[in-house]
């Protein structure tokens, strides 16, 4: 099976990209808002009226510059293949990112991924676009579960689980339904040593050298 070295977040800056394409990575993964009209790629998130962004441990001020999905497709576009995670619960998105798609590019190796399904679903109706169903939750995965063994549900390229969700026989369930199965966050050698083993074949990480790691392995 193929092994892919993903790193995550990293598409969230252009120097975030700058070091995956360095490190090797197969693919870069980045956060992406619909926010006041416009596609934004971030992880922090918004405060509703109040002037910052916020995550558990960081604050920005909301007037920092921020990257646009477009800039960031563009500054990608000798080679990067890109992971779309589409935040929020509104279908919206997925319209907003594939209209982009189609506009800046067109049959381009793209996947897309999200705990959202019905907005990854929309976009990967694009003929280049592969999906991938994350789960970061027991309930998220009972619902994943029953998504796959639905016929008449489409069948993903790929899966994104929790890496505290992966047991050997669900990884070779999973194995026969989709193409890869991802996980994260994989930041260390032990980590990575014991994802492998239950056969996960995508790894999420925020490291350099677990990426490094993994392109060594796959070669």
């Amino acid at each position: 099976m193929t092994l892919l070295a993903i790193a995550h977040r990293a598409g969230n800056s252009l120097a975030g990209l700058h070091a995956a394409n360095l490190a090797g990575a197969d693919v870069v993964e980045c956060d992406v808002h619909a926010y006041r009209g416009r596609l934004e790629v971030r992880h922090l998130k918004t405060a509703g009226p109040l002037p910052f962004l916020w995550d558990r441990w960081e604050l920005r001020s909301s007037s920092a510059p921020r990257l646009g999905l477009e800039e960031l497709l563009a500054a990608g576009a000798r080679g990067a293949t890109f992971m779309l995670d589409l935040k929020g619960r509104r279908v919206a998105t997925g319209r907003a990112v594939a209209q982009l798609l189609r506009d800046c590019a067109p049959d381009r190796d793209v996947l897309v991924c999200g705990r959202y399904w019905p907005s990854v679903d929309h976009v990967a109706e694009l003929d280049f676009v592969r999906s991938v169903l994350s789960a970061r939750n027991r309930a998220e995965l009972t619902a994943l579960r029953r998504r796959l063994s639905s016929a008449s549900s489409p069948r993903p390229h790929g899966v994104s689980l929790h890496a505290s969700l992966l047991r050997a026989p669900l990884t070779a369930w999973l194995h026969d339904r989709v193409q890869v199965v991802m996980t994260w966050p994989v930041d260390d050698a032990t980590t990575l040593d014991r994802v492998l083993a239950l056969g996960a074949t995508g790894i999420i990480t925020n490291e350099a050298d677990v990426l490094r790691a993994v392109r060594a392995r796959a070669t």
